[in-house]
């Protein structure tokens, strides 16, 4: 398509993002090829992510997603509740404890949280670092600089003994609502809670100030007790070959916590999600969505193309969608790189 065919779509696309994020059951807003009937008709299209598909009897007019904006087509895909994927407490399979080398592709996390994914390692000059996503190595910003990171996380039987790293630094996950700052609503509340407590309620109000912003990347970084400890041999995948960038159709790969090695395509690209991190919610701009490739506990996992470049970095998903950060973003904010394969060209 030509350039300006496509930033015609993506003007479109930015314009009214907000409008549709707002509408019901809307979780996500990006630009993928348009599908009808089960078929890919080739048709780039501003792509509708809602959390179920509903008939238009039972939508507020409001709520209704429109057959275009602008000139350009809509399509609505049901990809179900999007997801910040930690791990969860039951069995999932084997999530061996790697000594004494460590891959990317197993089992981490800060030692508050269940279990997410060693990515890949990265570099900044000479020093080695874990690349993870802040969820799984920061615990979603409830954190302090040097926590200690577990091998393999605690859902898969980590403990104090597994400690291989320490947090190192992270980017601050920014929800869209935060504790109130204000005396006066923090007063109020104190007051309503105090008179809903009197005549037996069980309910509790809570003041919360209303955040404007929007992230880019889920991501931290971990430093390794020793270098020797880790390896850049992805588990299942080898070292990647580079760094790239992912396109509507790209074929990738990741290996994860929880699901092991898989592959999907890339369905969607600049796309805005609101991200359920199992109570706040986060809005991210400019993601790559691709096909459903990951469960809870993959999250932190390298993206590769098919030619072994990382291309995202895997930190949210559902049933029918996997939610990536491009790569670049993630390496552009923590100022690292990827640890290549060394006898890669």
């Amino acid at each position: 398509m030509m350039e300006d065919s496509l930033a015609r779509i993506r003007s479109a696309k930015e314009t009214h993002t907000g409008h549709l994020l707002r509408k019901r059951n809307v979780v996500g807003v990006g630009l993928g090829y348009k599908i009808s009937h089960g078929e890919n008709t080739g048709e780039l299209s501003v792509v509708v992510s809602v959390t179920r598909k509903e008939p238009p009897t039972a939508l507020a007019t409001q709520d209704l997603v429109p057959p275009q904006v602008e000139d350009v087509k809509t399509d609505v895909v049901e990809t179900g509740l999007l997801r910040a994927m930690p791990g969860d407490d039951e069995e999932l399979g084997p999530r061996d404890r790697w000594r004494p080398v460590v891959p990317p592709g197993v089992s981490v996390g800060h030692y508050l949280i269940t279990a997410g994914t060693f990515g890949c390692l990265v570099r900044r000059d000479e020093e080695l670092f874990i690349l993870s996503n802040n969820h799984v190595l920061a615990n979603a910003n409830d954190c302090e600089t040097w926590d200690p990171i577990l091998q393999p996380g605690s859902a898969d039987g980590g403990g104090p003994e597994d400690r291989i790293a320490r947090l190192a630094e992270y980017v601050p996950l920014l929800f869209e609502t935060e504790p109130s700052e204000c005396a006066v609503a923090d007063f109020s509340t104190r007051l309503l809670n105090s008179i809903a407590g009197a005549v037996g309620s069980r309910h509790e109000l809570r003041a919360v100030k209303r955040s404007e912003g929007s992230n880019r990347v889920d991501a931290a970084l971990a430093r390794p007790h020793s270098p020797n400890q880790v390896t850049n041999e992805i588990l299942g995948i080898g070292a990647p070959t580079g760094v790239g960038t992912a396109s509507l159709g790209t074929k990738v790969q990741k290996a994860g916590r929880t699901t092991g090695h898989t592959e999907g395509v890339i369905t969607q690209v600049d796309a805005t999600v609101r991200i359920d991190y199992y109570g706040p919610k986060a809005l991210f701009t400019d993601q790559l969505i691709a096909s459903p490739m990951s469960e809870g506990g993959d999250s932190g996992s390298a993206v590769l193309d098919l030619e072994k470049r990382v291309v995202g970095l895997l930190f949210a998903g559902s049933t029918a969608a996997t939610i990536l950060n491009p790569i670049d973003a993630v390496l552009s904010a923590l100022d690292v790189e990827v640890v290549e394969d060394r006898g890669a060209p």
